[in-house]
């Protein structure tokens, strides 16, 4: 019933701002057709794929020509996005994923102290091998799940329990951010700042954002010791549970070793990158094909398309025409004049303070990261343009990293409804936890920008 309402307005936005023939300014019109996107998308009306080619459909007839639209599916981006694809199930499907994990929580020790800082490392390096955040949650959940299973057999582990998926649920994200290829929102990102003429390569990418990312997660870590202190677990037990899921695994396969050795060799050609200056994409689709040449691939194209999201890929190429939309036709310029009147005569500072908020508060409206992003990062751009004092690249860093992380309910992303279908903490909780945690994000975004960047 819901849905059939959501359509009937998307219907009657369409008809009185595209059908009915009137004059009616193009701004106006790219409001109404963010308006109907954002209903299909949010409202969940139709599948997400289906959504999509109705949004191309849409800027087929009203905003672009079909040819022009087309282009946005053949952009290098959408294709890195494929390419990821193919890595990041490859990397889970022969098991090296798993085993990988569960080496880096045995550094902890046994330890449950060590154990929470660890499991974080653990997700900054993961997201380096498997750049999507559901593929990155569903592993991490299910070790961590299997181990706390384990351990409340004997004692009681609660506290442990909710420090390390409450933090699976903010890190994964925002870790997604660490390296140009985490997420398709960072994909995304990375190929707006590249079309402002400000290209960022890989290892440049992991500097700028990776060290007001990893000072947050030590906050948390040092937050999550004050709310929630874990309990006093036998080391031995816990590092011979670790011990014991390894060793399920068996020895590693030829399939792994293969694995291990593409993924290598694709992110030394991305850290390389200075000196061969092939773009990321490209890299990215040379590793995806070495999964699948013979003799030194671990599956054939059959197995490897089944692990490609068609679905997210039309979708991320309708967000990618709706940031070209809204700059085609002058809709982020008008936003950001009004913006820019209550702002323009703060300090710099004070700027991307009120732009950081305002991205935070209005991430509590958007399920998908995606887009959100495709509006707040041009708009950012735009805005940085306009004003004296502050560089658009800065303000547009400082709404990215601010528009990631969901911190208050689960329906803010996938990443937050899968650590919590596991049972070990309540709404409520990741409420409490995430007013904490929203405000000091908030304040290294802004040390970042003051001091860093």
């Amino acid at each position: 019933m819901q849905k059939r309402a959501l359509l009937f307005i998307v219907i009657v936005l369409y008809l009185i701002f595209f059908i009915i023939p009137w004059e009616m300014n193009i701004k106006i019109q790219a409001i109404a057709a963010l308006m109907i996107i954002q209903i299909l998308w949010v409202g969940k009306v139709f599948p997400l794929a289906y959504s999509s080619l109705l949004v191309i459909l849409l800027f087929s007839f009203h905003f672009f020509s079909y040819e022009e639209t087309l282009t946005y599916l053949g952009s290098d981006v959408v294709w890195l996005l494929f390419s990821t694809f193919i890595l990041s199930n490859a990397l889970i499907d022969t098991g090296l994923a798993n085993r990988m994990s569960l080496s880096i929580l045995k550094l902890s020790r046994g330890a449950s102290r060590t154990l929470l800082p660890i499991s974080f490392a653990s997700v900054f390096v993961i997201s380096i091998l498997v750049p999507s955040n559901v593929g990155k949650a569903s592993l991490i959940s299910s070790v961590l799940d299997s181990l706390i299973k384990s351990l409340g057999a004997i004692q009681n582990a609660k506290n442990l329990a909710k420090s390390l998926f409450i933090g699976i649920t903010y890190l994964v994200p925002i870790a997604g951010a660490f390296i140009a290829t985490g997420a398709s929102s960072t994909i995304y990102a990375y190929s707006l700042f590249a079309q402002h003429g400000t290209t960022i390569h890989f290892l440049n990418w992991i500097y700028i954002f990776g060290v007001p990312i990893i000072i947050f997660a030590i906050f948390l870590w040092i937050l999550f010791l004050f709310m929630y202190p874990p309990e006093a677990i036998n080391r031995e037990y816990l590092l011979t549970l670790i011990e014991e899921e390894i060793h399920k695994l068996g020895k590693m396969s030829r399939n792994e070793k293969k694995m291990l050795w593409i993924i290598g060799f694709t992110l030394l050609l991305w850290m390389t990158q200075d000196i061969h200056g092939y773009s990321i994409p490209l890299i990215g689709l040379l590793g995806a094909c070495l999964t699948m040449l013979p003799g030194i691939g671990i599956w054939e194209w059959n197995q490897a398309k089944k692990s490609v999201n068609w679905d997210i890929i039309l979708f991320f190429a309708s967000t990618l025409m709706v940031s070209g939309m809204l700059i085609d036709t002058g809709t982020i310029n008008w936003l950001s004049k009004y913006l820019n009147v209550l702002i323009d005569s703060q300090s710099p500072f004070v700027i991307v303070l009120i732009l950081v908020l305002i991205t935070s508060l209005l991430r509590i409206m958007f399920v998908n990261v995606l887009g959100f992003l495709a509006i707040m990062l041009p708009l950012a751009f735009t805005l940085g343009d306009t004003l004296s004092g502050v560089s658009a690249l800065l303000l547009a860093k400082a709404v990215f990293l601010a528009g990631i992380p969901g911190f208050f309910f689960i329906t803010q992303s996938p990443v937050h409804l899968i650590s919590y279908s596991y049972g070990y903490f309540t709404e409520r909780e990741l409420f409490r936890v995430g007013v904490i945690a929203s405000l000091v994000w908030v304040g290294i975004i802004c040390l970042a920008f003051w001091v860093f960047w």
